[in-house]
């Protein structure tokens, strides 16, 4: 295996130098760097990872908190978490806790600057005394919109408005009787989600009807099901859902069509998330589409820059973009 002295010596520079470039300094020589690159090249010289972290002080791994991989939404933002991480040369740990605060408390403490450099979490049930376990030194960085009193970075988006755009394109179409399914009384993110339901409502001038809010215990298609198939059953029907993610709304498509509803034209749905599922399933589903890339490369620069000293700088609250992806299951 070639080293930085084999490196040195064919491209009749200093190691220092050839450590330079291989670190990605700025002052070098250009002539000497696209030597050193061709020499590196000409080898194969491949740099230890391991050795340089420990140099830096640093593990060279980053851990990741999520409640649920099967849920594409989390599926997806973690693999775009491992691609801004190892722009950066960092490895990442994920953890899944499926929501409960025992395995999110576990998750936590088992946290350590021997094992990571810092952390990026999306709690769903931790209370804020759960961070006094935490080992000191470790950065993290939190998403969603769970609810803690604790000074950490959060990346989110703005839940409350999405909803209520959500729903104003129900209400531009001429729908009245609007659902919502995904209501839960522990997660943070479907009472914002909720709240801009009830709002978008108040302002066309209507009263939010009870039994037209459903809940669901989990976010995923068998509850989008059986919410819509209850729905469905009501003397009156509605004529347009909200659902609080994709898996939900994909569950709600598949029960109306097996009872002959007809989506858009009897019922129009909208969904939140824009999974890669949903611009193929049948209508494809109008959904909101969060910056999930945004929303990792902020978490993981936020990280970048508490690792790299900024531990006195004040915690910041960082809100990325989202837009209303409209498809044919509510414009036919």
């Amino acid at each position: 295996m070639a080293t930085l002295k084999d490196v040195a010596k064919i491209a009749g520079v200093s190691v220092k130098t050839v450590s330079n470039v291989v670190n990605g300094y700025d002052f070098v020589k250009p002539e000497n760097r696209k030597r050193v690159e061709e020499a590196l090249a000409s080898t194969g010289y491949r740099p230890n990872l391991g050795a340089r972290n420990l140099r830096r002080g640093r593990t060279g791994f980053l851990g990741l908190m999520l409640p649920e991989l099967s849920i594409p939404y989390f599926g997806e933002l973690a693999g775009l978490v491992l691609q801004a991480a190892q722009e950066h040369e960092w490895n990442v740990l994920i953890e899944q806790t499926l929501g409960t605060r025992e395995r999110e408390r576990n998750t936590l403490s088992a946290l350590g600057p021997h094992l990571i450099d810092g952390a990026i979490i999306s709690p769903e049930a931790l209370h804020t005394n759960d961070f006094e376990d935490l080992a000191p030194g470790v950065p993290l960085v939190m998403l969603g919109e769970h609810v803690v009193d604790v000074p950490i970075d959060h990346v989110g988006i703005d839940n409350v408005q999405a909803a209520r755009i959500a729903v104003r394109h129900l209400l531009s179409l001429g729908r009245r009787r609007i659902a919502a399914i995904g209501a839960h009384p522990q997660r943070h993110t479907a009472a914002q989600r909720l709240d801009g339901y009830h709002s978008a409502l108040e302002e066309a001038g209507l009263r939010p009807v009870p039994e037209l809010v459903l809940p669901a215990l989990r976010y995923h298609r068998a509850n989008g099901a059986e919410a819509m198939a209850h729905l469905l059953a009501l003397p009156e029907p509605p004529d347009a859902v909200f659902c609080f993610n994709d898996l939900l709304a994909i569950g709600a498509l598949r029960a109306a069509a097996e009872r002959g509803v007809q989506v858009p034209s009897d019922m129009a749905i909208v969904g939140f998330d824009n999974n890669e599922e949903s611009a193929y399933s049948l209508p494809s589903l109008t959904t909101i589409a969060p910056d999930k890339a945004a929303i990792a490369r902020t978490a993981v620069d936020l990280l970048r820059r508490r690792i790299a000293g900024g531990t006195d700088l004040e915690p910041e609250d960082v809100q990325t973009p989202f837009s209303l992806e409209i498809r044919n299951s509510t414009v036919a």
